[in-house]
């Protein structure tokens, strides 16, 4: 048996606030999505022409789904994420990372923080873009 539960009003979806992902377009200008709203992106010449892109295709997005029954999925907040974790590996490779770290004269936790922002820059590049579109 299926629980229905109560469905909010639009208003309450529209007022909610979205995390927005920039990219620089290499043809020049910036990809825009809304990560939290799957195929929720647009694109702009400027900064500011693509945040009201993205501004119209969050309000369409958000419209058309509550119009045809769709579950919408609220933001993710970054409370989600505290900023630690914790991780296993071998001593040696904890060896290993530690004499690195003190090689480059940081601490571990630094070291860490830069290793593994450059590879996640790195791999990042390697993710297909998606097909821009300018939505209206």
């Amino acid at each position: 048996m299926k629980i229905a539960t109560a469905r909010k009003p639009l208003e309450y979806y529209l007022g909610l606030k979205y995390p927005i992902t920039f990219e620089a377009a290499p043809e020049g200008g910036y990809f825009v999505q809304i990560e939290d709203l799957p195929g929720c992106y647009s694109q702009g010449g400027t900064i500011e022409e693509a945040l009201e892109m993205i501004e119209e295709a969050r309000q369409l997005w958000l419209e058309s789904a509550h119009e045809d029954g769709l579950d919408i999925p609220l933001p993710r907040g970054e409370e989600k994420y505290s900023g630690k974790f914790n991780v296993r590996f071998p001593r040696s490779l904890h060896r290993k990372l530690d004499q690195l770290a003190d090689r480059e004269g940081v601490s571990l936790n630094q070291y860490l923080v830069a290793t593994l922002s450059h590879v996640t820059g790195l791999n990042e590049g390697k993710i297909p873009k998606l097909r821009k579109s300018r939505t209206r």
